[in-house]
């Protein structure tokens, strides 16, 4: 439990500021916001995440792109049944890909397209469980039991290094020279780990 708690939020921090550092335009705004909204001398607090949609909506653009449990937790049929015109024996260990979900064309416009601006609109899916084309932490009563936790703590955790941080890659490297290629496992990784330098936020706003 702590692996499975502690992998899945790096990993998709890592993959939120990747695809942030991938469009830069994305980037500007979520710090844009986060920069009007929370005063230069003071720190991301919970209490502001609900004043911050943009970068609640990242979160939810990268769980989409990159769920952390590409196929969840393994479950299991309790009675054979039949569904979509197959055979499901019971005691048959099923895996939902959730990976291949959030990025089915018949659901998601531009499904490869990292683009946070989907999730603002009215009505929007959300994780919770409730919506089946969008369940990076599963569905009913045994969904991930830290969805709760994960909801605050990724957008702290990422508004925080978005909003003390400018940040450039590492080495030099452009953004059109990333390799976002993915490595399945048991969590979603990047094949090649992102490498980034923080540069301190230095706000030029003229004091009154």
């Amino acid at each position: 439990m702590f692996t499975t708690g502690t992998d899945t939020t790096t990993s998709t921090l890592e993959w939120a500021m990747a695809e942030l550092f991938h469009n830069p335009e994305t980037l500007k705004k979520v710090q844009a916001e986060l920069r009007s909204t929370i005063d230069p001398d003071k720190k991301l607090q919970e209490n502001d995440i609900e004043n911050l949609p943009y970068l609640k909506a990242v979160i939810k653009e990268t769980l989409r792109l990159h769920p952390p449990l590409p196929f969840l937790v393994p479950h299991m049929a309790m009675d054979s049944c039949k569904m979509l015109g197959y055979n499901i024996p019971k005691e048959t260990q099923i895996l939902v890909n959730v990976w291949a979900i959030g990025r089915d064309p018949k659901t998601w416009v531009d499904p490869l397209v990292f683009k946070p601006e989907r999730f603002m609109e009215p009505n929007m899916v959300d994780y919770k469980g409730h919506h089946f084309e969008f369940i990076p932490f599963g569905s009913g009563r045994r969904m991930c039991p830290a969805m709760p936790l994960a909801s605050r703590v990724l957008p702290l955790a990422l508004g925080t290094l978005l909003h003390s941080f400018d940040w450039v890659l590492a080495d030099g490297l452009k953004r059109e020279e990333m390799d976002m290629t993915e490595r399945m496992g048991i969590t979603l990784k990047k094949a090649v780990p992102l490498k980034a330098i923080p540069i301190p936020y230095q706000c030029d706003c003229v004091q009154k």
